[in-house]
């Protein structure tokens, strides 16, 4: 089941609300709970266990590492957790693809080794084995306390805003908030109009430029223009797809009461790459910076071991979303990108320059198309054509399979990536009347947020529209 779907907006989620208000207080835990599984199992029951199974050890665990804390004992335990964690991650995420870079290097295949079963990635494991793995660190840490409810911890866990596809939360932020939060109209429906906006990013403008991006790397010989307009097709329909995930996660988080750490913050209009990584996948690059990076040993150790530490951690962070060279190439070139600013100091000079927002751009669009290629030769084949390679039409048959659909809607989306920030600084005024430069009155505060829900109503409406004509589209970080 996912957000975008009919049986989600039209059944699940109406029930669970309807269900969730009706429940008292202290109940409302287990609420979330059985509403979470319910979601998860609508994919598969069977790897319901496994998710249950990752939450009890990480529990128990966590109690121990909480009795015996500072204690030989206590990182015994920690030390438990972490392989167990990671166990999972490990066999059910990354032992079929090392077992197929094994046989390819020895010029055979998994059969060829006599392994003839292939393991299902259960969906959203990535996600909530980190969170598991940050609880336990951080009640390690005394950040975080093991004292919650098994109740409370397993709906943490499993809570289904955000159990697909983040972003990733950690207890230690939520944990008040399972004991107490509140609850009123004005919070309901500042969160319906966040999830209505991220509905219609999704539909209206991620779904709508995606047929570009598939016509480009599902060719083997794309001509220049074609492959610029594919790749920054997909550029825009990665961050579209995946923050308006986010949204509809965090407006699904206020509608129930919880406040979630924002995920993105306007990451296309980064003047380097350090800053698009304080921008672009929020939760992911602070839980790589907190529990690896700076375990590693950060900036303590002297620059080249900065240097290695920042290329470890965006090589294991590719790693993170998928078993695939092409994410580890992914991770090495953004790693390089972040040594390299680190040395020349230019995040700091960037702000200066002019063409440092195009630069930016185009270095993250070069990462894109590997990380969106199916396999190492595809992302080849998309520079070939992009650096002219392929000549500047390549093969023109390609030019057929494009809509005006998708290249208009491509368009508005690249405008709306430019505009975004001034429309969120517009519809974030504080309450109150200000007096326009011609004397007129400028609704601000109460009136302009009102406006802001009247806004999104209407386009998570357009979304829903556009729901009934289109095939199914699941959420591109689904697969991570």
């Amino acid at each position: 089941m996912v957000f975008s779907s009919e049986s989600f907006l039209f059944l699940f989620l109406p029930a669970f609300l309807a269900l969730y208000y009706l429940t008292p207080s202290r109940f409302r835990s287990f609420t979330i709970l059985f509403g979470s599984y319910l979601f998860y199992a609508w994919w598969r029951v069977d790897f319901l266990g496994l998710l249950f199974l990752t939450t009890a050890f990480a529990y128990l665990i966590g109690q121990k590492v909480s009795q015996h804390r500072g204690t030989p004992r206590g990182q015994l335990y920690l030390t438990i957790g972490i392989i167990g964690c990671l166990g999972v991650l490990g066999i059910f995420k990354y032992l079929n693809f090392f077992i197929d870079s094994f046989a390819m290097l020895v010029g055979t295949d998994a059969a060829g080794l006599g392994i003839h079963w292939h393991l299902i990635l259960p969906i959203g494991i990535s996600f909530y084995v980190f969170q598991a793995l940050s609880y336990l660190i951080d009640v390690n840490r005394g950040d975080a306390t093991a004292d919650a409810s098994f109740i409370d911890f397993a709906a943490f866990i499993a809570l289904f805003p955000q159990l697909i596809a983040g972003p990733i939360l950690r207890y230690k932020d939520l944990e008040d908030q399972f004991r107490e939060r509140q609850h009123s109209v004005e919070l309901f429906c500042d969160g319906l109009a966040r999830f209505l906006i991220g509905l219609a990013k999704k539909v209206l403008l991620a779904d709508a430029v995606a047929p570009l991006a598939d016509v480009v790397f599902g060719a083997d010989s794309p001509g220049m223009m074609i492959a610029w307009a594919g790749a920054m097709a997909y550029m825009l329909q990665l961050y579209f797809d995946f923050s308006g995930y986010s949204d509809m996660a965090i407006g699904l988080g206020k509608m129930m009461g919880f406040r979630f750490l924002e995920n993105f913050r306007f990451p296309y209009i980064s003047r380097s790459i350090t800053e698009f990584w304080r921008r672009w996948h929020i939760s992911l690059s602070n839980w790589l910076r907190d529990y690896l990076y700076i375990s590693l040993g950060g900036n303590r150790k002297g620059p080249t071991r900065t240097y290695f530490n920042l290329m470890a951690v965006m090589v294991l962070g590719g790693l993170w979303h998928g078993a695939n060279w092409t994410f580890v190439l992914w991770g090495f070139w953004h790693g390089g990108l972040l040594a390299a600013e680190r040395f020349t100091g230019w995040d700091k000079r960037a702000k200066d320059h002019w063409y440092a927002l195009p630069m930016t751009l185009f270095f993250v669009l070069i990462g894109w198309v590997m990380f969106r290629a199916t396999h190492v030769g595809e992302g080849f084949a998309v520079y070939a054509g992009l650096f002219g390679f392929n000549g500047l039409w390549g093969d023109t048959a390609l030019f057929y399979e494009i809509t005006r659909e998708s290249i208009s809607f491509a368009l508005i989306a690249a405008v709306v990536v430019f505009i975004e920030p001034r429309l969120f600084a517009f519809f974030s005024k504080d309450d109150g009347v200000s007096v326009g430069s011609d004397g007129s009155a400028v609704a601000t505060g109460s009136t302009v947020q009102a406006l802001g829900v009247v806004a999104a109503g209407i386009f998570g409406a357009l979304a829903i529209l556009k729901l009934a004509e289109q095939s199914f589209s699941p959420f591109l970080y689904f697969q991570f």
